[in-house]
């Protein structure tokens, strides 16, 4: 009795759910939603094309050093690595007296205690440091940022969708809102008039709502004079700040890369070796399958004896 109870019990409950998905699947057909700014001029990100991509890259030590570069004299202003500490920056290929000097010139001093009164104060970094935060709570951050928070970029290309694409496309991607269209040639404010950059936003088609609340970072070619000499272009530094933060994301990518490829030697011969193994065990072996059913030559003969007993032919 319990059993069939709960059989009508769950068969209520399954008639429950297949009316919804029929009336909410229907009411969605019949009233689809209406397309929303963000859906229609979002953008997926460009590619970036770095040494870095694929499952062989490799990191390009002196893209890493500009983009250090770019984060030291645009980033840091407003954005932290709460998770990177100065003497990683020798897997850059800096020096360890480079390193020192540049932990003890950092803008932002890191924070300490006076040991004669006890009371807070700043130092010079260290090399053990940690990059220090350039504000000294959130508070702080947002009241100079229009209330917005700037994010720590210590793992920002693993923590957004599209990774370093995201970020280049996002340093590259800022626009004049008037006039912008999509690429089905749609005019932004004659779609949707309502939805005009509000004051202290910047608008930037690849940023998830289309207003950010950082203003464009990179703003002319030659903002920062690499000591390599390479030609400073818009393009080139979100490139190599980007393929920075993919570092500071992943510092042991190049290492990943190697034990995967490692791994895959190692699984390829072990399986070509278990099949040479297996040819050579079963090369003699003999398998003896016998015939049941119809194919039994005993049960034939016996079929063949009961036929001709009740004289039936075949």
């Amino acid at each position: 009795m319990v059993r069939i109870i709960g059989f009508f019990v769950g068969l209520g409950f399954v008639g429950v759910l297949l009316i919804s998905l029929v009336i909410n699947g229907a009411d969605y057909f019949s009233n689809p939603p209406e397309p929303t700014a963000a859906h229609e001029f979002h953008k997926e990100p460009r590619k970036a094309e770095l040494a870095s991509d694929g499952m062989a890259g490799k990191f390009d030590r002196q893209q890493l050093q500009r983009g250090f570069q770019v984060y030291k004299e645009v980033c840091s202003a407003c954005h932290s690595l709460k998770y990177v500490s100065f003497y990683q920056l020798t897997d850059l290929g800096y020096s360890e007296a480079e390193v020192k000097a540049i932990a003890n010139q950092w803008a932002t001093e890191v924070p300490s205690v006076n040991p004669e009164t006890g009371e807070p104060a700043t130092r010079k970094a260290l090399v053990s440091d940690r990059f220090p935060s350039p504000y000294a709570n959130e508070t702080a951050a947002r009241a100079a940022n229009n209330n917005a928070l700037p994010p720590d970029l210590s793992l920002m290309t693993e923590a957004r969708e599209g990774g370093h694409d995201y970020v280049y496309s996002l340093l590259t991607g800022y626009a004049e809102q008037a006039g912008y269209k999509n690429e089905k040639g749609q005019e932004l404010l004659k779609e949707f008039p309502d939805v005009a950059t509000p004051p202290g936003l910047h608008f930037n088609p690849y940023f998830a709502n289309l207003n950010i609340a950082m203003p464009p970072p990179l703003v002319s070619d030659g903002q920062v004079t690499y000591a390599d000499g390479t030609k400073s272009t818009v393009d080139q530094m979100a490139k190599d700040v980007s393929a920075f933060l993919v570092w500071t994301a992943e510092p042991t990518l190049e290492n990943r890369h190697r034990a995967g490829w490692a791994t895959l030697l190692f699984l390829t011969i072990a399986s070509i070796l278990a099949y040479l193994s297996y040819r050579n065990i079963w090369a003699n072996a003999k398998r003896e399958v016998a015939a049941r059913g119809p194919l039994d030559p005993a049960f034939r003969d016996r079929m063949d004896e009961q036929k001709a007993e009740r004289g039936i032919a075949g």
